[in-house]
């Protein structure tokens, strides 16, 4: 299972998950669709199915035109409200592509309708992958827009929480050094986030996403610059933390 980023808007990111001995992919959150056209096109892969998060316009806005691109399409989501939606899923939920094994995991608070997905192939030695959209960022989670934060602790703990220690993870964001500088003036004395903080000021990113080289791979180094970068002015809440 390979794993592509690909940089979108102002600080998106969307996936594009390949399986490596079909050449068939899966799309998470396919909000520019002539960007991941090109990834496509690159790796040479037939796209079969695209997985949304969430029904906010830059996770879901290329929805209809991918599936117009490509007769007979499938695209996943918790949400009706989700462009192009051919298969609702629910919590619990295990879909297969290939050798990819895919399990739904239903976590509403940004919005009513957010699910995530987590990823794994049966006997292999990649660490399984979750691609948690707008819940679960570097440092921080999403805002309550349709939820409470009852639900996003739960979200947190008892969903997201139990998946193994060694998970990579996949979000819909890079809003690290944002996140980080509003705990630290939460917690200015909190040693751990100082370290991490510095780890992401240090052009971590490639790290978080398991990219062997810088944010999003060189095939965005056009669109790297300022997706890792300090909040200007007084630390606040990160608002936007998905739109």
């Amino acid at each position: 299972m390979k794993v592509k980023v690909i940089s979108v808007l102002e600080d998106n990111y969307m996936y594009l998950v390949i399986e490596e001995s079909t050449r068939d992919a899966v799309a998470v959150d396919a909000a520019v669709p002539k960007r991941l056209l090109e990834i496509i096109r690159k790796e040479d892969v037939v796209l079969r199915a695209i997985l949304t998060t969430h029904h906010h316009w830059d996770h879901a806005r290329g929805n209809e035109e991918l599936a117009e691109l490509f007769p007979g399409l499938q695209v996943f989501g918790a949400d009706e409200r989700i462009g192009a939606l051919t298969h609702k899923v629910t919590h619990g939920q295990e879909l297969t592509f290939g050798a990819i094994r895919v399990r739904c995991l239903f976590t509403p608070c940004h919005t009513s309708g957010h699910m995530c997905y987590f990823m794994w192939e049966d006997d292999s030695p990649d660490a399984p992958a979750l691609f948690s959209g707008d819940t679960l960022f570097v440092g921080g989670c999403g805002q309550f827009f349709e939820g409470t934060a009852e639900q996003m602790h739960t979200n947190l703990t008892q969903i997201l929480g139990t998946l193994p220690k060694d998970t990579k993870v996949f979000c819909g964001h890079e809003c690290t050094v944002r996140n980080l500088k509003f705990a630290l003036k939460v917690e200015p004395e909190n040693e751990m986030v100082k370290e991490k903080l510095a780890w992401a000021r240090g052009g971590a990113c490639a790290e978080v996403h398991g990219q062997d080289g810088p944010c999003g791979g060189a095939e965005d180094a056009a669109l790297r610059e300022g997706q890792l970068q300090e909040a200007q002015g007084e630390a606040q809440p990160p608002g936007h933390a998905g739109l």
